[in-house]
């Protein structure tokens, strides 16, 4: 899950970090209102509106999209582009001092869960970007996340990393936290998130906090591994 996974970017490379100024708490927070109130829309509208996705992934975004009603979605589309343009106008009021990025002079994540949205719904449908025009800013914006660029990328296939998963030991788990649910270490668990793509993933729960929840299962490509998702948006319960 992208929240857990620019947390363990931050671990591993803190700097130049993605919570510049302590901003963690602020960041991780815009991350559920991201996710949902900015991403749905803007997903409705790539998917209701682009006739040309193909029809394997049109049933697969159907499997994992449970909050979008795949058979309205042309008559949702008003209230969809409402929906995401309001949070566009956050953007918008954010950006109204002339800053060049959310939080100030420097870029965070919080960059990074404004500008998905937006690249996603204006890449599958470019009639979005005409609704953007409005907001100055916000094009501005988007121009100086476009010259940040991608870094230094290095391609890697699915089988070389299942490679390196199946060459790997997993690491010891870090305990589990006193917790409501009385789970206890080594406890057999589903792990399901709660708002869409449900799937549970079973395994042992070998580390369990306020911030991860992270399980140990035996999968037949690589053997054992351990799997991490973020606390926030998962339920963890007994198997």
């Amino acid at each position: 899950d992208t929240k857990l996974i620019a947390h363990v970017l931050e671990e591993i490379h803190p700097k130049p970090s993605l919570y510049p100024n302590g901003s963690q708490g602020l960041v991780e927070a815009l991350a559920t209102w991201s996710d949902t109130t900015f991403f749905e829309p803007g997903a409705g509208l790539s998917m209701g509106l682009n006739s040309d996705i193909p029809e394997p992934v049109l049933e697969d975004r159907k499997a994992f999209f449970e909050f979008m009603d795949f058979d309205e979605l042309e008559s949702a589309v008003p209230h969809l582009y409402g929906q995401f343009l309001a949070q566009v106008e956050l953007l918008e009021r954010q950006l109204q001092d002339g800053r060049p990025f959310v939080l100030g002079s420097d870029i965070s994540g919080a960059d990074i869960l404004f500008y998905f949205p937006l690249w996603m719904a204006t890449g599958n449908f470019p009639q979005v970007a005409g609704w953007l025009t409005d907001f100055k800013q916000v094009q501005r914006w988007q121009k100086t996340m476009q010259g940040v660029g991608h870094g230094d990328v290095t391609d890697m296939n699915a089988q070389d990393a299942l490679d390196i998963a199946s060459a790997s030991d997993p690491r010891a788990g870090s305990g589990v936290l006193r917790n409501p649910g009385n789970l206890v270490e080594n406890q057999e668990v589903t792990v399901t998130p709660t708002d869409y793509g449900s799937v549970p993933v079973q395994g042992k729960l070998i580390g369990l906090n306020h911030n991860r929840v992270t399980i140990r299962r035996q999968d037949s490509r690589v053997g054992w591994v351990n799997v991490h998702f973020p606390r926030t948006g998962y339920q963890v319960e007994p198997a």
